[in-house]
């Protein structure tokens, strides 16, 4: 298992634009898919981007096919992994929900997201992937291509009352942030 460290809102890496990925099926990008799932799993999130991990590359992982511990009210996203991904609302609905980041730890905030996206990209050896979802699935899948654009999710927030310390808003879940 190798667990790499999440890069923490401050860090000017986080605020870059990722870089397509131009070979796929390679030994290095099929190491990046490991690192990402490895250190996501050991933190317990929905999901994980490449530049969380200081990697500028246009990848992210997300789901598990299993409840996550640090939001365990939301439905049960499929492991993904997405190469090059490209983000199109389904409509102009929104849905005001509750995230939070493992590069913004133990804060969760109030973020506006589209309701239904459709998204396309690549999985690792190349093959397309074009999907179109709602709800938690759209909101996950957002909130990690938002970081291949160089946005973390308090950028997206229109009500800063409506951020704090995840121990404080949702006891019951604080202790799955510190694991």
């Amino acid at each position: 298992m190798t667990v790499r460290t999440v890069l923490k809102m401050g860090d000017p890496r986080l605020l870059r634009v990722a870089r397509p990925v131009t070979a796929f099926d390679t030994q290095a990008l099929h190491q990046l898919l490991t690192d990402l799932l490895d250190t996501m799993q050991a933190a317990n999130g929905a999901g994980l981007a490449a530049p969380q991990i200081g990697v500028d590359l246009a990848v992210v992982v997300f789901g598990s096919g299993l409840p996550n511990p640090r939001y365990p009210d939301a439905p049960i996203v499929p492991r993904t992994v997405l190469v090059n991904p490209v983000i199109t609302p389904i409509g102009d609905a929104e849905q005001l929900d509750w995230e939070g980041c493992l590069s913004v730890p133990g804060l969760r905030g109030l973020v506006p997201r589209w309701q239904s996206v459709r998204y396309t990209g690549f999985g690792v050896r190349g093959e397309p992937i074009d999907r179109t979802v709602s709800g938690f699935h759209a909101r996950v899948v957002q909130h990690e291509c938002d970081h291949l654009w160089g946005k973390l999710y308090p950028m997206r927030m229109r009500d800063f009352s409506q951020f704090g310390f995840t121990e404080v808003l949702f006891p019951d879940i604080g202790a799955a942030e510190e694991e």
